[in-house]
């Protein structure tokens, strides 16, 4: 049988540079979630398939990667960890009366065959927030997203905001069985207002519904739109939801936060769960989001425990791509290089092990009499390490920084 070397279709290997630099990111927004006070946890990479099942409202069942334990019991490879942290939250904290503050980072895997070109292993990192239901807990999650994304280096990003009550209340007006809603929301999620407009014409829909249709692509945009939309909305659940967005976005400018948000009340969110505010962030230089969530007040109650929560996550992958086509420098430690000769190796390693006790990242290589010094600073350079100390058998260290470019020789000590 031939040996499969390469990866599989929607996987792939990250090393070197770009994995310093993801680890870098992964950093600074951990510690972003940290100082608001959200606490790790780890969920297994693989759940009973119970945890994503279609009432759950994760993502549709043919896109997981299921298989059997040895007893016969279905598997699941995550698709998404909130539902795990809900999961994990309803029994660890069963009894608790207070907020829990969770966050976590961990890869999710969807078998999904329509998106071309797009990962099958993404990188998510996200924070829940269980136990609130209020407009601050609703202020903080998004506060939070833009002071994360500002962070990394981004200044410019949208974080898209709506609401499920509002959505849903317009798709109720139509009349229509749940399956010609879902129609509607698809074409809405997807902008094809024409297909919207084709729908409603050939159901006899009244002039006002479809009005209040037609209407909707121009309810995107800042806070102002939100009066438009009270005008609009159908119900009673339709203007509180309204109301909620607009005190939200008090709160908002409170945390500095309103350059960076906008409102489209056309969003419907991307998972089944989502039960009132959701939101999106988007950038430059990626055609997906960058960021997903929204509360989910009912998801606690499929796991036991009955308990307002609402969270996010951050697609580490599609946020680096964004970064990288942005021309963004990530921080990353600096790695620096020792080269030694057989005659200095107890002299190389001495050196290295002080600088390390420093915290400092230190490289050796022992080089070979035929080889020249140009082969180690092409390997330097290559490896985005930034100084190089090479050292010669009279005791001379030749100080090389790759940054600047910028040499200098000294003499040291005999050890």
């Amino acid at each position: 049988m031939e040996q499969k070397l390469h990866t599989p279709e929607g996987v792939r290997d990250i090393y070197n540079k770009e994995c310093e630099i993801k680890l870098a990111l992964q950093k600074k927004l951990s510690t972003v979630l940290h100082l608001y006070g959200y606490q790790d946890i780890q969920t297994p990479t693989f759940e009973y398939y119970d945890v994503f099942r279609k009432e759950i409202g994760s993502i549709s069942t043919r896109e997981l990667y299921k298989f059997f334990d040895r007893d016969g019991n279905i598997l699941a490879l995550r698709p998404d960890i909130t539902p795990s942290v809900a999961r994990a939250a309803a029994t660890l904290f069963e009894g608790e009366d207070m907020p829990i503050r969770l966050c976590y980072a961990g890869n999710t895997f969807i078998n999904h065959t329509s998106y071309q070109g797009r990962l099958k292993e993404n990188t998510q990192l996200g924070a829940e927030l269980i136990g609130l239901d209020s407009i601050e807990a609703d202020a903080e999650m998004l506060a939070m997203v833009v002071d994360g994304l500002k962070q990394t280096g981004l200044k410019e990003f949208q974080v898209n905001i709506g609401h499920v009550d509002f959505i849903q209340s317009l798709l109720e007006t139509t009349g229509f069985e749940e399956d010609g809603m879902d129609e509607l929301r698809t074409l809405i999620t997807n902008r094809n207002y024409f297909g919207v407009d084709e729908i409603l014409d050939n159901r006899n829909v009244k002039g006002s519904v479809k009005e209040a249709f037609h209407i909707l692509p121009e309810l995107m945009g800042g806070p102002e739109i939100l009066e438009q939309a009270a005008r609009l909305a159908p119900n009673v659940n339709a203007r509180l939801a309204i109301t909620r967005l607009q005190q939200i976005y008090k709160l908002l400018k409170l945390y500095h936060a309103e350059d960076h948000i906008t409102f489209d009340l056309s969003m419907s969110g991307s998972y089944g769960y989502y039960s009132g505010i959701i939101f999106r962030a988007y950038t430059y230089g990626t055609g997906d989001a960058v960021v997903r969530g929204g509360r989910y007040d009912h998801l606690l109650e499929k796991f036991g425990k009955n308990t307002p929560s609402i969270g996010f996550a951050i697609i580490v992958d599609e946020l680096m791509s964004a970064l990288n086509r942005q021309k963004i420098h990530v921080e990353t430690s600096y790695r620096n290089l020792i080269v030694y000769t057989q005659a200095t190796e107890e002299w190389a390693v001495s050196l290295a092990m002080n600088f390390r006790s420093k915290g400092k990242n230190i490289e050796i290589i022992k080089r070979e009499p035929e080889d020249d010094r140009k082969k180690y600073e092409d390997y330097a350079r290559n490896s985005s390490i930034m100084s190089m100390l090479y050292l010669q058998d009279n005791y001379q260290i030749e100080m090389l920084n790759l940054i600047t470019g910028e040499e200098k020789t000294v003499t040291a000590k005999k050890q």
